[in-house]
């Protein structure tokens, strides 16, 4: 067996673990949406506290444990005379006692990390989420157990678990949205009660900490011994140290345009609940590139480690190229609909419940503007993988830097020229141009430093592939401005699918048709990999 198909039928498996992963993720954001209501003040509040643990939790340790802790494992793994089960058992107990100690910290300066992030908040809402942040701090330590976990069972060849453990994340979350719904709740923040707010507080942590159980559970069956130890030393933590801060760096930068862009978001217009339209359009936006990209970086990442071990820079340039161009056959066309189809989309998932039907077009809005980077930002994290395979987070660090500087920049700058209503968009194409200069910027890099990254074929490849989603593009295009104006299909729910579906198979069918006249390879190896039979052999 090849390589190549290897590769593609391990990412199938694991893309198909995440799509279910991120189609239950989005049954939680629509099911959130609709018991809380899009465009609502109560949303934004659940929002920023919500997303607190996740950027307290990146910001001390999770960039860290992403970039360094995989590769470090495989590579003591393979050392004679270190005991891996014992390297990975004193990780996990560094883990446990820096975050834990995070979370005692980080609860009483909820109010400060509030007003960092939405300054726009209104009193009511304020209050909203500092109550709504200190119950969720504590997934902090739990976001961490479930990486190092992660990494583990990775290191260990398992790399669809912890790509599956989120399901049951999701599954409870949406049960409490639900069970909030059957307890009379609304979108009205003024008519919130107590029982309402803990089963909201209670219920979300509840998500976490389940699917840190379920990834235990498969550590416990791969025969790991799960014990805490108060001796950390023998992990190279000085190493680790080391390439950990250059990994906060990036962190930092990553988190100051995440809270850059949350702030001007928070006193965008019009109406609202701007939080939560713009992280949900994000969201979306993530979706397929968490399914493919992700799928294909956590399918090279221990590969390109071992290859960077041997110093095979030929096995990494191959990877790199491999993942690359399957990524973009994919994402390309995709990203084709995000712009097309943005506002049609969005009211088909959002237009629902307590949710308002001009956010949900924003949110649509937003999310063809995010369309433009979907490409260029997958694209920018697989090159950053390599840089993690060679074990340099110096590099990634400071191309991030400057891909920060592009991004808060560019929207600083938009914030004081764009009316309110147009400022979720332009933080959204900021955050585009920002990852196409990052993209650019790693490949030269990784040239410089590979000799070579197949660079030839990359631009061939993607030129066709190009070729092939503005054609598919502009007829769908040309197809939804058809119905509209013939008076076929209007901007509610049911002119919103008879346009989705009338696009989505004039353009699939006319991207298959030019990529298969312009003969893109990758095509056809995706279409041969997705056979039924594809998997024997």
């Amino acid at each position: 067996m090849t390589e190549q198909p290897r590769l593609i039928r391990t990412g199938r498996t694991m893309a198909l673990a995440t799509l279910t992963s991120r189609m239950t993720g989005f049954l939680r954001t629509l099911a959130l949406a609709a018991a809380l209501g899009l465009g609502t003040r109560l949303l934004d509040a659940y929002t920023v506290a919500n997303m607190t643990p996740n950027t307290v939790y990146e910001l001390v340790l999770g960039g860290a444990l992403a970039g360094v802790m995989v590769p470090m494992l495989i590579r003591a793994a393979a050392e004679p005379g270190v005991d891996s089960d014992l390297h990975a058992q004193r990780l996990l107990s560094t883990i446990v006692y820096v975050l834990g100690a995070t979370v005692v910290l980080m609860v009483a300066a909820a109010p400060w990390i509030v007003d960092l992030y939405a300054p726009g908040f209104s009193p009511e809402q304020r209050d909203l989420a500092i109550l709504l942040t200190r119950y969720f701090l504590p997934q902090i330590l739990l976001y961490g157990l479930g990486t190092g976990m992660a990494a583990i069972l990775n290191a260990r060849g398992d790399l669809s678990t912890p790509m599956w453990a989120p399901v049951a994340n999701n599954i409870v979350v949406i049960a409490t949205a639900l069970g909030y719904i059957l307890l009379g709740g609304g979108g009205e923040l003024s008519a919130l009660t107590p029982g309402q707010s803990l089963l909201l507080s209670l219920g979300t942590t509840a998500g976490v900490a389940v699917q840190t159980l379920v990834l235990a559970a498969a550590l416990r069956r791969s025969g790991f011994p799960l014990r805490l130890r108060l001796d950390p030393r023998g992990i190279g933590l000085r190493r680790t140290a080391r390439m950990a801060g250059w990994s906060l760096l990036y962190v930092i930068a990553a988190q100051a345009v995440f809270t850059v862009g949350t702030r001007l978001a928070s006193g965008a217009g019009p109406g609202p609940g701007p939080v939560a339209v713009y992280q949900n359009a994000y969201t979306l936006f993530q979706l397929p590139y968490a399914v493919i990209a992700v799928s294909v970086i956590t399918g090279v990442l221990p590969r390109m480690s071992a290859a960077a071990g041997g110093r095979d820079l030929a096995g990494i340039t191959a990877d790199l190229s491999h993942g690359l161009r399957l990524t973009a056959a994919v994402l390309m066309p995709v990203a084709a609909a995000l712009i097309v189809l943005g506002p049609q989309i969005t009211t088909l998932l959002f237009a629902h419940g307590n949710a308002s039907a001009g956010a949900a077009r924003l949110t649509g809005s937003v999310l063809a503007a995010f369309g433009f980077a979907l490409v260029p930002f997958a694209g920018y994290q697989i090159m950053l993988r390599v840089f993690f395979a060679l074990q340099d987070t110096r590099t990634p660090a400071l191309i991030h830097v400057g891909v920060a500087v592009v991004a808060i920049t560019s929207s600083i700058a938009l914030s004081r020229t764009l009316p309110a209503q147009d400022l979720l968009v332009g933080l959204a194409a900021c955050y585009a141009a920002a990852h196409a200069v990052g993209f650019a910027a790693a490949g030269a890099v990784l040239r410089h430093r590979l000799g070579r990254i197949d660079g030839h074929r990359l631009l061939r490849s993607h030129a066709r592939m190009l070729a092939a989603s503005l054609a598919a593009g502009g007829a769908g295009a040309l197809v939804a401005h058809a119905l509209r104006h013939g008076g076929m299909a209007g901007a509610g729910w049911t002119g919103s699918l008879v346009t989705a579906l009338a696009v989505s198979a004039v353009g699939a069918g006319l991207y298959a048709l030019v990529a298969h006249l312009l003969r893109v390879p990758e095509l056809r190896t995706l279409v041969s990999a997705l056979r039924p039979g594809a998997a024997a052999g």
